[in-house]
């Protein structure tokens, strides 16, 4: 699949669409105190960078790496549209995003997703990518509706 990987400035309609289906989805399946997928302000911090992948003009999906110290960083906001599910375009943006993160330097990638049933397709590619589970990381806490990964890069 030739998909175009690129920075994106969060301003466009496509990804605001995306990310704002998104959010609703998680606020729809994670109790609140569990939800931590980050909107559009939130995604637009310093320390965060989301890249789009586009067939042509059209936004088949995102991923973000977000800053947390000179050696780790985290995945964030791993979305792929709907009518591109099963296509190749998170392991594409996963591959990416490992990528960037060797070239930025970071030693270490770290993740959180769901422990529903709903986000095993997500595990299963995380740990097809090599992701071990782990403690959790950064602010997060023990939580049972939560999984977190991390995949050593060095």
């Amino acid at each position: 699949m030739p998909l175009r990987i690129t920075i994106d400035d969060l301003t466009g309609p496509d990804i605001t669409a995306l990310l704002q289906e998104h959010v609703d989805q998680m606020r729809a399946i994670t109790p609140p105190e569990s939800k931590h997928a980050l909107d559009l302000d939130a995604l637009r911090h310093p320390d965060i960078t989301l890249w789009t992948a586009h067939d042509g003009d059209q936004l088949l999906g995102c991923a973000a790496l977000k800053h947390l110290d000179p050696h780790n960083a985290e995945i964030k906001s791993m979305r792929t549209a709907t009518r591109a599910q099963r296509r190749g375009v998170a392991a594409t943006l996963l591959t990416h995003l490992i990528e960037q993160a060797r070239h930025r330097g970071y030693q270490r990638l770290y993740l959180e997703t769901g422990a529903a049933d709903f986000f095993a397709p997500a595990r299963t590619l995380y740990q097809r990518f090599g992701f071990q589970p782990c403690e959790p990381f950064a602010d997060y806490r023990p939580d049972p509706n939560s999984v977190h990964l991390t995949k050593l890069l060095t």
